[in-house]
């Protein structure tokens, strides 16, 4: 049986395949040295020795600029691939190397139940004392360009960002609920959504500047807040409706204060969280602990609620429900 034979090494090295990129991304050789912290004599000795080595062109001069060919384009792709992978595999290696991250960035979405997140933290911070979280909280749109730069480790989205590979990680229910003494309570029968349309409609701003998610109802006002707390306190007090993530509006369920609106149709909705890796092959050791830890928490929360339903917060003592609703603003 014949060996196989060995790839052919490679002829080109990470150098030459950076002063490419750098000619490139600084639109000519003088702006690729600076950025390189070379002499421009050895950028374009660098270029030059990649075209002939391969036997093609990458660039054609065009006045005092460096354009890219069609073939230079293709292998401009390719560097800037194997340029992130090396650097991606070093810090690997430096991770790896010095035990778990002494920190890691974790952005969440933030309809995920704050008290289950609290809980997974803590028992990640039991196993590993010595690495730091660095929590980022979103609302309703997740800035894509943090987990491209690298500057998020791990996230809990409610869509994956284009360019990424997520996980389904639980449903999120919605309840479109009002203070109890709001006029749509006291119609006394199903609402439409010509109903709704003189009311105040109360939205929770989305974190990410495209910020393109429709409003869900058309009404004559509206109040854009924020913070979810405040998109809830607003609702609680009587100043409009909202969408509200059942989960987080529990106690106020409970104590009476907020009140599902009766629809005739759609009284409920659903969304579904994701969790994201900013780059699955590279995470460290802590990073893939925590995720892990995630999974099992809201996987054994789920099966308790059964399956289908939104995790419950753990029953805690009831406060006194004596007081009366607080009256609806107009």
């Amino acid at each position: 049986m014949s060996k196989a034979t060995p790839d052919p090494a490679p002829r080109i090295t990470l150098d030459q395949w950076r002063a490419l990129a750098a000619v490139v991304e600084g639109g000519g050789y003088a702006r690729a040295a600076e950025r390189l912290h070379r002499s421009q004599s050895t950028v374009t000795y660098a270029v030059q020795q990649l075209e002939s080595q391969l036997g093609v062109k990458a660039f054609q001069i065009d006045g005092r600029r460096a354009k890219l060919t069609p073939t230079g384009a293709m292998l401009y792709r390719r560097a800037r691939y194997l340029l992130e992978e090396a650097a991606g595999l070093e810090q690997s290696a430096r991770r790896f190397s010095a035990g778990w991250e002494p920190e890691i960035r974790l952005a969440v979405e933030a309809i995920f139940p704050t008290w289950l997140l609290l809980r997974c933290l803590d028992r990640f911070g039991k196993e590993s004392p010595g690495t730091q979280i660095e929590l980022t909280e979103s609302v309703l749109g997740h800035r894509t360009d943090a987990l491209a730069r690298g500057e998020t480790d791990l996230a809990i989205f409610s869509s994956l960002p284009p360019g990424f590979l997520g996980e389904t990680l639980m449903p999120i229910r919605f309840v479109l609920a009002a203070n109890p003494a709001h006029p749509l309570h006291k119609l006394g029968r199903k609402l439409t959504l010509r109903d709704f349309r003189p009311h105040r409609h109360l939205v929770v701003r989305e974190t990410s500047p495209a910020r393109a998610s429709e409003v869900s109802m058309r009404t004559t006002q509206r109040w854009t807040v924020g913070q979810v707390s405040t998109w809830i306190e607003a609702a609680r007090e009587g100043f409009g409706f909202a969408w509200l993530p059942e989960e987080k509006i529990r106690p106020e369920l409970e104590a009476g204060t907020l009140k599902p609106l009766p629809l005739s149709e759609g009284a409920q909705r659903f969304a579904h969280l994701y969790l994201v890796f900013a780059n699955r092959e590279h995470a460290g050791p802590g990073t893939l602990r925590l995720a892990e830890i995630i999974r099992e928490a809201v996987g054994s929360e789920c099966r308790s609620a059964n399956v289908e339903q939104t995790p419950r917060r753990p029953v805690r003592a009831k406060r006194k429900t004596g007081a009366t609703a607080p009256a609806v603003k107009s």
